[in-house]
């Protein structure tokens, strides 16, 4: 369901904001481990959980908007897509989480290369990591709120979801 008040949309952004957190770090922490490509997989799996959660804590997952009114439902992709957004109510693929990433791919490369530099290489790895991941999921979350906020603003937050 979508939020109703700037109240509960500014919570949603703040436990998404926390869990954004804690998902860079794990991300850093496995771009650390010097076996090839374990940061890119964790990184996918990281998208691939991360995204959708947030998506759905704001009531704008591919699930929740298939379930609203019609009329509903097309307002809330209007909206994403005038505010520019790509990622709002669609299915996080390996594939999709892959070409969020690559969209970051000179911090990729320079995240692999470093990682082979002993000791110095693995922190300006995890660094980059860190900062990639906080990057891809606060944009998610901004754009969420976003959304979120332009609809309950329109006053068509309610809905006759079928239960």
């Amino acid at each position: 369901m979508l939020p109703v008040s700037t109240a509960e949309l500014d919570r949603i952004r703040k436990e998404c904001s926390r869990m954004s957190l804690k998902r860079a770090f794990l991300s850093a922490a496995a771009s650390v481990i010097p076996v090839p490509l374990t940061d890119i997989a964790t990184d996918v799996a990281i998208l691939k959980e991360a995204i959708p959660g947030i998506s759905r804590k704001f009531g704008l997952s591919k699930e929740q908007i298939d379930e609203y009114d019609p009329g509903l439902a097309i307002f809330v992709y209007e909206i994403s897509r005038k505010l520019g957004g790509k990622i709002v109510g669609r299915y996080i693929t390996g594939e999709f989480a892959m070409e969020l990433l690559k969209k970051l791919g000179i911090r990729l490369t320079a995240k692999q290369a470093a990682k082979y530099v002993p000791l110095a290489g693995q922190a300006v790895s995890a660094v980059i990591s860190f900062a990639a991941m906080s990057l891809i999921i606060r944009r998610h979350i901004n754009e969420c709120y976003d959304v979120a906020k332009a609809v309950m603003e329109a006053g068509k937050h309610s809905c006759d979801c079928e239960t």
